[in-house]
């Protein structure tokens, strides 16, 4: 598994979608400018397992609400889709069906559309948002859920990587 995370056609790919609607952003432009030199970096690192992602940039924004958004660097978003292109299939057959975000074929329309049937079947609908979700997860429960879907240890070290960068935070700014 791992050794298809790192394969040059799959960060090949990574880099498209990670990039997609982006090219215009400074980042993207000079991660492309050098895009061979960039994607043998990441694979290098990945391979000795060297691989140290960076901080978050974290910013708030006022639309619809206040909320605390944390981004990766592009960098980590090239690795961040190599890694979701090989395990979303394993996870994809273990989600529930009304699970809309992130996933091909869902996404807010179609979200939108199966809450409007249930509203019309059902006289109540409570309406949540779980605040600061993923900054609450505990991550050692996270990891011992995926340890037991994901069996390669490679892949295991890397998902490990990416998920305590989340406590890296670069800076705070507000946009809105």
């Amino acid at each position: 598994m791992y050794q298809q995370i790192c394969d040059w056609q799959n960060l090949c790919s990574a880099f498209r979608r990670a990039s997609r609607g982006k090219r215009g952003h400074p980042n993207v432009a000079a991660f492309e400018h050098r895009l061979e030199e960039n994607l043998l970096s990441i694979q290098h690192r990945l391979l000795t397992r060297t691989y140290r992602p960076g901080g978050y940039v974290s910013f708030i924004i006022h639309e619809p609400k206040r909320r605390r958004i944390s981004a990766a660097a592009f960098r980590e978003r090239v690795v961040h889709h190599a890694l979701c292109n090989i395990i979303e299939p394993v996870f994809e057959r273990r989600f529930i069906f009304d699970s809309y975000a992130n996933r091909k074929g869902k996404g807010n329309h179609r979200a939108l559309q199966r809450c409007q049937e249930f509203a019309r079947r059902h006289d109540f609908v409570l309406q949540c948002d779980i605040r600061q979700f993923f900054p609450s997860v505990d991550h050692a429960i996270l990891l011992g859920y995926l340890s037991r879907v994901v069996r390669d240890q490679d892949t295991l070290w890397l998902i490990r990587q990416t998920i305590g960068a989340k406590g890296r935070i670069a800076s705070v700014k507000a946009i809105g």
